[in-house]
């Protein structure tokens, strides 16, 4: 009687629980390897900052020095009116975006709402106005500036940066006040507002997120700005601090003094970091609020 062999059948070499598996650590690696590539520049900075000189000037690189000193901050608010630079480039930063809000807002609720003839021609303009590179209005800016005299003059970084700002702000505002229920608006009619107050005690704190988000992203670019302010700012106490950390200078004219650049990057970016944390959760309404429609 022979002797019956059952087939037997052979499983899969991965299981579905092992792919999920698998994927989860693929997806951490490369959040991992992400972090790593956006961080490790800030990183450096931040540690260039505290390293002694030698430690910079040591070969192979020393990454994670040993030694750590405030040598380079200290210096860099002794040798140079670095708070000042601070001060100024805060006052630009806000009037910019302050006067930009001022003027945006309103005219984003006007195309938006009141649609004026002409509107969509207006919001075509400003389209092509926000993809205009700024750095090509630097002639005709430079122009203006003299024969208006306001060389060495805040306006002459303040105006530029809230024209440059405004149409990427009427248009955020504009897709904001667009999602808005009109049936407020229409009660807010019967009660006896007017348009005025309609925008300034209705929409606009139901828009505070977009308000904030659009906000900081002006006064980000007016902070971050370099190249009207090398161009238009030529006192040395007028400087903002991407004007003063790119002429940081040495003892001598053959040292590069990498140690007190590193230190102005940091204290330059830390009020950015702060102003993103402090309204991290408005930013993230703001951003995701007009990805949705309803």
């Amino acid at each position: 009687m022979s002797q019956q062999i059952s087939p037997t059948l052979s499983t899969p070499s991965t299981t579905p629980s092992s792919r999920v598996r698998f994927g989860k650590v693929a997806f951490w690696l490369a959040v991992v390897a992400l972090c790593v590539f956006c961080l490790a520049p800030i990183l450096w900075q931040v540690l260039t900052s505290f390293k002694v000189n030698e430690d910079i000037a040591a070969l192979p690189n020393i990454y994670f020095p040993s030694r750590l000193t405030v040598a380079h901050y200290v210096e860099l608010f002794t040798r140079r009116p670095f708070l000042r630079y601070i001060l100024n480039s805060a006052f630009v930063s806000l009037a910019s975006t302050a006067v930009c809000l001022a003027i945006g807002a309103p005219a984003a609720y006007a195309l938006a709402r009141l649609r004026p003839l002409g509107g969509k021609v207006i919001q075509a303009g400003i389209v092509l106005v926000t993809l205009f590179p700024g750095i090509l209005l630097l002639q005709g800016l430079l122009e203006i500036v003299q024969w208006l005299r306001l060389g060495n003059n805040y306006l002459a970084l303040i105006i530029p940066y809230t024209a440059i700002n405004l149409p990427l702000t009427i248009l955020v505002m504009r897709s904001f006040f667009q999602q808005l229920p009109k049936d407020l608006e229409d009660a807010a009619k019967v009660d006896g507002y007017n348009t005025w107050q309609m925008l300034t005690q209705i929409v606009l704190p139901l828009t505070l997120p977009a308000l904030v988000t659009t906000g900081i992203l002006t006064f980000i670019f007016a902070w971050n700005e370099f190249i009207f302010a090398l161009s238009f700012i030529t006192e040395e106490t007028m400087k903002t601090i991407p004007v003063a950390s790119a002429q940081i200078g040495g003892t001598s004219v053959f040292e590069v003094p990498y140690g007190p650049i590193a230190a102005a990057t940091v204290v330059g970016t830390l009020p950015l970091v702060l102003l993103v944390l402090l309204f991290q959760r408005k930013i993230v309404q703001g951003l995701t609020a007009g990805a949705v429609k309803g």
